[in-house]
C-alpha cells in the first residue's frame, strides 16, 4: 500500500474526488502473515473480498506486477464487478512462466524435497522463497493457458527492459484476452518498477481514459 504507485493513485484520486482502496495481500506490506505461508489462490481470496465487500458497483482494477496477474483471475471470476483493468507490468503466470521455467534441476529438485527454494532478489533485502505450495498453486490459476475473456477495456503497460516481467508476455496477453478493447503500452527503455514521474503520469493518463 506504500508503494510509489498506490501512493500516487491515492493522490490522483483525493484530487478529482474518485473513491480509491488500495490494501495488501496476506503475507505483503503491511498485512500479517508470512509470503511463505501464502499462494496465488490465498490473494485472489484477498482480492475478492476486498472487492466483494468493500466496494460498491464496477470498479477499475489496477494491479503491478503479481496484482496484474491478480485482476486477470479477478474478471474471470467476477467480471459483473469491473468497468475497466490496468495491469501494470503484469506477471501473468510468473510461478511458471518465471519461477518454474528459470529454475536449475537442483533448484526444482530441492523445491520438492525440501518444500522452498531460497533465491536473490534484487527487490527485496532479502531472498526470495519460492514455496512448492506457490507453483502446484499457481498451475490451477493460469491465464494463459485457458480462455480469458474481458467485459471490459483492459490497459496494460508495459517496460521493454523489465528484467522481471518480459514484454513479451504484454504481447501474448493483447492476443490471448477476447475483448473489443485491449491494448498493450510499452514504454522503450522502462524497467519493472514503472514508476519514475513520466510512467505514473502515463498511468494517470490511462486511468482518466478509462474514467
Amino acid at each position: 500500500m506504500t508503494g510509489s504507485k498506490a501512493l500516487f493513485l491515492d493522490e490522483w484520486t483525493r484530487e478529482r474526488g474518485i473513491g480509491f482502496l488500495r490494501f495488501d495481500y496476506t503475507g505483503h506490506g503491511q498485512s500479517s502473515g508470512k509470503f511463505a505461508d501464502g499462494c496465488i489462490s490465498d490473494w485472489l481470496r484477498d482480492a475478492g473480498d476486498a472487492l466483494a465487500h468493500l466496494t460498491e458497483g464496477p470498479q477499475i482494477l489496477v494491479g503491478s506486477s503479481m496484482g496484474g496477474w491478480i485482476a486477470l483471475l479477478l474478471m474471470r471470476a467476477m467480471p459483473e464487478r469491473l468497468a475497466g483493468l490496468i495491469g501494470i507490468a503484469a506477471a501473468a503466470d510468473f510461478t511458471e512462466e518465471s519461477m518454474w521455467r528459470n529454475a536449475t534441476l537442483a533448484q526444482r529438485r530441492l523445491l520438492y524435497e525440501r518444500g522452498h527454494v531460497d533465491v536473490p532478489s534484487e527487490y527485496d533485502d532479502g531472498p526470495y522463497v519460492i514455496t512448492r505450495k506457490l507453483i502446484e498453486d499457481g498451475r490451477e490459476n493460469l491465464v494463459l493457458q485457458s480462455p480469458l475473456k474481458a467485459p471490459c477495456p483492459v490497459r496494460l503497460l508495459q517496460g521493454t527492459a523489465d528484467d522481471a516481467v518480459p514484454y513479451e508476455t504484454a504481447l501474448r496477453l493483447v492476443n490471448h484476452i477476447d475483448g473489443n478493447d485491449i491494448r498493450a503500452i510499452l514504454l522503450r527503455g522502462a524497467d519493472h518498477r514503472l514508476s519514475n514521474p513520466a510512467e505514473l503520469a502515463l498511468l494517470g493518463e490511462t486511468l482518466d481514459g478509462l474514467l
